[in-house]
């Protein structure tokens, strides 16, 4: 975007318009088309689309008015009101422009974000970068040490406002996940809002209304399953996750607090509360009194496979199970599961969809060659030669 700008500014064309900004994102596209789908791609050009969009509509405080007339020091405050009031209202449109994507991305909001820009911009401008820029200049004759440990200590200041910030009551919205539907309608009417001239623009306002209703009332799962089934978490009667983790692999679980809007930290001792556990194995219940196994043992799978509406385990399941089975070659060929009980069953999200054929791993040689092994002493299939995630 600032080599395009520069560009326009040579040539003597307006630097910041809506055709420099879709010749910015087409460059970057045809050098990396798939950053499309990545988070610093989106909300760069969603904050910059607004804000560009923002100011051809026209603020009339930016430029200055009658803010030349009367004395030295009603014209300083009368530029002190307008910097601060063009900075607010940049950081309320590029917040607003970034906030479909950062909840999508990263299930979080930043409540206070106009209150740390305005406590970190003043010192971005008047210190960080005026010293980075005369830290270069000095660079070629040696002098720019100094200057370079200056421009330091003025990024410690803004780290500290962002803990500041960071740790004020309620400084971090937690989002629960949703799907792709809510971000592309919340997108075209970023679009609408901002591209068109007329009054239908406000049609944009109503799909991002309807976007937020989308992802508001997006489902959520009962049971997640990771790729190993070391980690199983079922929803409570609070609403709540309770996780069983039999692994130090605290990065799934994390995933999983984070995507369900939920503030808990992996370690914490009471993730697992909403399970009943002996040496077998360990049972939950959704909050309609459904029965979730995550059994260890070949007696307690046999057993669960009578008792329970689930059974998730690492074994191979006896083939007369009356429960929904997820069992070592389920979570071969699907990888993490999501589930969700209805009045009808389970609804099943798969990592790797149904009939995906890999180099590396094929579905159909799999399943051949563990239903061939023979089953073991106690009439178990034979499956404790191989181990999750073969």
């Amino acid at each position: 975007m600032i080599a395009i700008v520069l560009l326009g500014i040579m040539v003597d064309r307006a630097a910041l318009t809506l055709r420099n900004l879709a010749l910015a994102a087409l460059a970057v596209l045809l050098i990396a088309p798939e950053s499309v789908v990545h988070p610093s791609f989106q909300m760069s050009f969603a904050a910059t689309l607004a804000l560009v969009a923002a100011y051809q509509g026209g603020v009339p405080w930016t430029a200055g008015g009658n803010s030349k007339r009367g004395s030295l020091g009603a014209q300083a405050a009368a530029w002190g009101v307008r910097e601060v009031t063009t900075l607010i209202f940049a950081s309320l449109i590029a917040g607003l422009a970034t906030t479909p994507y950062a909840a999508f991305h990263f299930h979080r909001l930043a409540p206070y974000g106009v209150l740390a820009n305005l406590l970190a911009m003043p010192v971005v401008s008047i210190w960080v970068m005026p010293v980075g820029l005369l830290a270069l200049a000095a660079m070629p004759f040696g002098f720019d040490g100094p200057l370079w440990r200056l421009m330091g200590s003025g990024i410690d200041w803004m780290n500290a406002i962002a803990l500041w910030v960071s740790g004020l009551p309620g400084a971090v919205g937690r989002i629960p996940a949703f799907g792709v539907g809510p971000l592309l309608m919340a997108s075209v009417g970023l679009f609408v809002l901002c591209l068109l001239r007329t009054r239908l623009r406000l049609a944009g306002v109503a799909l991002a209304l309807a976007a937020i209703a989308m992802a508001v009332r997006a489902p959520r799962p009962d049971v997640v399953v990771s790729a190993n089934a070391d980690a199983v978490a079922v929803r409570g009667s609070d609403g709540r996750l309770s996780i069983l983790r039999n692994s130090s692999d605290l990065l799934a679980v994390r995933d999983w607090l984070s995507a369900d809007g939920d503030g808990r930290e992996p370690k914490d001792t009471n993730l697992k509360d909403g399970f009943l556990c002996d040496q077998m194995g360990c049972i939950a219940h959704l909050p309609d009194g459904t029965v979730v196994s995550a059994a260890r043992g070949a007696q307690a799978v046999a057993e669960d496979c009578e008792l329970a509406s689930l059974v998730i385990t690492t074994r191979q399941a006896p083939p007369g199970c009356r429960a929904l089975a997820v069992d070592r070659l389920t979570l071969r060929e699907s990888g993490a599961l999501t589930l969700q009980h209805t009045e009808t069953g389970w609804q099943i999200e798969r990592a790797i969809p149904a009939g995906t054929e890999r180099p590396w791993a094929h579905v159909r040689e799999r399943t051949a060659v563990a239903s061939s092994a023979p089953p073991a002493a106690d009439g178990s299939p034979q499956t404790d030669d191989l181990k999750p995630g073969d």
